[in-house]
């Protein structure tokens, strides 16, 4: 490792994070880790001897593979690295990190890029989800100029459309592995739900919150953490997922009414501290929660018609439109949205 490994430092959505082809790492995934804590520069809050940005946001990476899967391009794992503890997850998927995974795979050679427009079927391994990431390739190359733009992210660039499929359940067994719309914890209603991403619902204001907070204010508020903190623990088990002390799921979303002409008005912790904006699947999980009669989220959000439904998520910097598509009985069906990703270095990184 002395003499650098390649990566490709990329921001997908709005985190950023490394880029690794998995046959560039470590094998085994204990010596994978502790060089993926090295090259963040964790633990440390400044990250200061690695590339980590000293926030969650900024400490991520993407290990890719070509794909042995009928009808998928590349594998996709996403790794969590803690900044202030010797920890590095794969308990959760990333749907930021995802859209700089198509770019990439391009870039590296795993996929053949067409003329115009390149679709990369990506295996999150993580989870099991399938998602197709639409990438601009004009001449053939991959493109990261254009038009569109995302709250959280200054400016504009290409945009990345991904469209999800078979999400329910993917780490918790079932879309509401209770089987219940509402579960009661500390006496807070709250839906359990994993449409995506494994997400807790309820709303601001039954923990002291008005849910329109920044994230500063948010995590100085140490008695609303330790109330939301209790929930989670108790939610893990519920959820299939086990104790959840040391876990980055399940993520804990905060619901009020819209106040910018948007569905719903989320503040999200990811899960101990405050999200800037909110994660891609948890978008989903918590727009999907909007559709269950009788749940938190339903009974503040405002839901359009029809069965082709574009649900804008309100978060601190501003929204993310997720698109549902519903059956007759109200299921959610399908599930996409829009990102953008940039290349922001291609070299070696070494510890």
């Amino acid at each position: 490792m002395s003499d650098g490994v390649p990566c490709m430092w990329m921001r997908g959505g709005t985190s950023k994070g490394g880029y690794f082809m998995k046959e560039d790492l470590p094998a085994d995934d204990a010596a994978r880790d502790a060089f993926l804590l090295r090259v963040m520069g964790s633990p440390d809050a400044r990250q200061i001897d690695g590339m980590g940005g000293a926030d969650p946001l900024t400490s991520k990476v993407a290990v890719v593979s070509r794909s042995e899967r009928p009808g998928i391009d590349v594998d996709y794992l996403f790794l969590q690295v803690f900044v202030e503890q010797a920890l590095v997850s794969d308990q959760q998927n990333c749907g930021n990190i995802l859209a700089g995974v198509g770019p990439f795979a391009i870039e590296r050679g795993l996929v053949a890029a067409a003329d115009g427009e390149t679709r990369v079927a990506i295996f999150m391994e993580n989870t099991g989800q399938i998602a197709v990431a639409t990438v601009q390739t004009p001449g053939r190359m991959v493109s990261y100029t254009g038009d569109a733009r995302i709250d959280g992210v200054p400016g504009t660039a290409a945009p990345v459309p991904l469209a999800f499929r078979d999400t329910a359940g993917s780490s918790c067994g079932a879309l509401l592995p209770t089987g219940n719309v509402v579960d009661q914890i500390d006496g807070i209603p709250c839906t359990l739900i994993d449409n995506g991403m494994p997400c807790v619902v309820f709303k601001a204001a039954d923990v002291g919150a008005t849910g329109y907070e920044d994230r500063d204010t948010l995590d100085a508020a140490d008695d609303l953490k330790a109330r939301i903190e209790s929930i989670r623990l108790q939610a893990g088990p519920r959820m299939n997922l086990g104790d959840v002390s040391d876990k980055s799921v399940p993520k804990m979303m905060l619901v009020a009414p819209p106040r910018s002409g948007g569905a719903v008005t989320v503040r999200s912790f990811i899960p101990k501290r405050a999200h800037a904006s909110i994660g891609v699947l948890g978008a989903v999980s918590v727009a999907t929660a909007c559709m269950l009669e009788g749940s938190p989220a339903a009974a503040v959000a405002n839901i359009p018609a029809g069965t082709r439904k574009i649900v804008p998520i309100e978060h601190p910097t501003g929204e993310m439109s997720c698109v549902l598509t519903v059956n007759d009985e109200g299921s959610v069906v399908s599930s996409a949205l829009l990102r953008t990703a940039r290349k922001l270095m291609d070299g070696y990184v070494f510890i």
